[in-house]
């Protein structure tokens, strides 16, 4: 029930909108229980009268009454969909606003389908509350509480008898929730475990291909729709129980109405009219009873996808964004000074211990170790995906924690050794660097990063579709798109995992140049896999074991025969 008031709180910014759908269905309601009455007076006072007169009337009365019941639920129905969408949408927007504030830990515990599931799937399931579940709810409480009326002044003997079954089909509406609910919550996990196969299995397709395993994905996949088919059907198979079971309970109390009805006629303390208009009113009784049950079969569902959705909106960011300093330049000199810093994705294993380093304006570093000994998560730790532990990382003198994420990261670009690319044009990924840019701007960068001339050659330029990530261009053409996008942002600070290898001689001859343009005048980290091309930097920083080994530049690393040393002498005189 948390969950089910939380989903109802969204819908006070549209009062209005609220108040208009609970006048239809209250309109449609009242509408809806004028015909018995119409018919109790053909039967009472027409035939045996044979009034044709009154009898044009009751028709006239009938048409109007079903025309404009009609033309009510009809105005109903477009005004709780307009209602619901809008609410949705809300839940939707809040829900991926969430995911870009939260920290890169949270989606590297998580598989990219699992998450999409939460954003589209279990939100398009939380409407249900609106479409059946809050329409459903009002309109069937209100027809009830309406008939139950009339009833009552019909005939209270009666009106009693009809509410005997009631406390039946409540406890038994009370087991359903509890056992359903669970059954709902495990269908939705699998839904996005089903979800997060498939994305990879998709983003996978080449290597499935290439390792000619299309046999071993389909069995996968099958075991994993039958899971979530299986568990679909626990649901449906209570269902098939429960909604048959509560139907006869609730027709038992029509029974009852017959056989004690039939003998109030019989005693003349109730006219045949009175008797079917009763009977009348009775079907529309149980029919939102049953309607009830069958709402809440849907909320079940969708109150398990809504914890879901409400999961995401709660989890705090492992890196808080509470800085609030604001520095009097808007762009840094781009020093960066790490200050005894210790860190650890896990408290047993520790990446870094005391670990200081100053770097200048300007400066070039390029950060060289053994694999695994934590030159990516030094980077990672200056744009803040993570915090440290213990000390500080500093930029022109100010504790990155003490500024906002987004003018930590304006400051800085970033050049991954297997670029990212937008399933767009060439020329909106470009544009990714400053979504203001002219597109004299965007040609100037690309030129600078040795892309305008294969761009051009393109079928449409600019505007040329590229595919996901970028599928349609070589590793090399990545590369240099990509450059150009950390250009167009122009920080003063770029980090650059290398991003000549495993490619060609010219291609590396036009990714060098545009490396050396990106990195004129900034600050600028190398993540090294090639120490060949370590010559020219200003310095070399060797890690190994949560410190710094070696400082210097190629030639006096060389000198000391040190891990460096070693290293290069591995990569080239094997």
């Amino acid at each position: 029930m948390k969950s089910l008031f939380r989903v109802l709180r969204y819908l006070a910014p549209y009062r209005a909108l609220v108040c208009v759908t609970f006048f239809f269905a209250a309109l449609t309601t009242a509408l809806e229980l004028l015909p018995p009455w119409l018919i109790k007076i053909v039967i009472d006072d027409v035939l045996p009268a044979h009034n044709m007169d009154l009898l044009w009337w009751v028709l006239l009365g009938l048409l109007l009454a079903y025309g404009l019941k009609n033309l009510c639920n009809s105005l109903r129905i477009r005004f709780n969909n307009m209602l619901e969408q809008r609410v949705v949408h809300r839940l939707r927007r809040e829900v991926f606003d969430a995911l870009q504030r939260l920290s890169l830990q949270y989606y590297e515990n998580r598989s990219t389908g699992e998450i999409m599931s939460r954003v589209v799937n279990d939100t398009e399931h939380v409407q249900r509350i609106f479409i059946d579940g809050f329409e459903g709810m009002l309109t069937a409480t209100l027809t009830l509480v309406g008939i139950l009326t009339i009833l009552f002044i019909l005939n209270w003997k009666l009106a009693l008898l009809v509410l005997l079954p009631i406390p039946i089909l409540i406890i038994g509406g009370v087991f359903f929730t509890r056992r359903v609910h669970r059954y709902y919550h495990d269908i939705r996990q699998q839904a996005a475990e089903l979800n997060g196969y498939l994305q990879d299995a998709l983003s996978g397709i080449r290597e499935t291909m290439g390792f000619n395993r299309q046999s071993y994905e389909q069995s996968r996949f099958q075991d994993m729709s039958q899971q979530y088919g299986d568990s679909n059907l626990k649901a449906m198979y209570l269902w098939s129980i429960y909604s048959p079971s509560m139907i006869f309970i609730g027709s038992l109390g029509t029974v009852l109405i017959v056989w004690f009805g039939a003998g109030e006629v019989v005693a003349g303390r109730l006219t045949i009219g009175e008797f079917v208009m009763f009977l009348s009113y009775l079907v529309l009784f149980y029919t939102p009873v049953n309607q009830i049950h069958s709402v809440n079969h849907l909320l079940q569902h969708a109150l398990a996808a809504s914890q879901r959705v409400f999961e995401v909106l709660d989890v705090e960011p492992a890196v808080p964004d509470h800085g609030t300093l604001r520095p009097p330049k808007a762009r840094f000199s781009g020093k960066v000074e790490w200050k005894d810093m210790t860190f650890a994705y896990r408290p047993e294993s520790p990446v870094f211990t005391k670990l200081s380093l100053v770097v200048e304006p300007g400066e070039h570093v390029a950060l060289v170790g053994p694999s695994g000994v934590g030159k990516s998560t030094l980077m990672k730790l200056l744009f803040r995906y993570y915090d440290v532990g213990d000390g500080a990382i500093e930029l022109d003198g100010y504790d990155i924690r003490d500024l906002p994420l987004s003018t930590l990261r304006d400051q800085i670009g970033f050049v991954q050794q297997e670029p990212f690319l937008f399933n767009g044009t060439v020329r909106a990924n470009l544009a990714y660097g400053d979504i203001s840019a002219s597109h004299e701007q965007i040609e100037a960068v690309a030129m600078a990063a040795q892309a305008h001339e294969f761009i051009t050659a393109l079928p449409e330029g600019y505007d040329t579709w590229i595919g996901e990530r970028g599928v349609k261009l070589s590793v090399g053409q990545k590369q240099r798109m990509a450059i150009a996008r950390v250009l167009l942002k122009d920080p003063p600070i770029v980090v650059m995992d290398e991003a000549t290898s495993n490619i060609d001689t010219e291609t590396e001859v036009h990714i060098r140049i545009a490396m050396d343009e990106l990195m004129r005048g900034r600050t600028t980290f190398i993540i090294a896999h090639r120490l060949s091309t370590l010559q020219t930097v200003d310095r070399i920083v060797v890690l190994n074991h949560g410190i710094i080994l070696e400082e210097g530049d190629h030639l006096t690393l060389m000198s000391k025969g040190g891990l460096y040393a070693g290293l290069y002498d591995a990569q080239f005189h094997v």
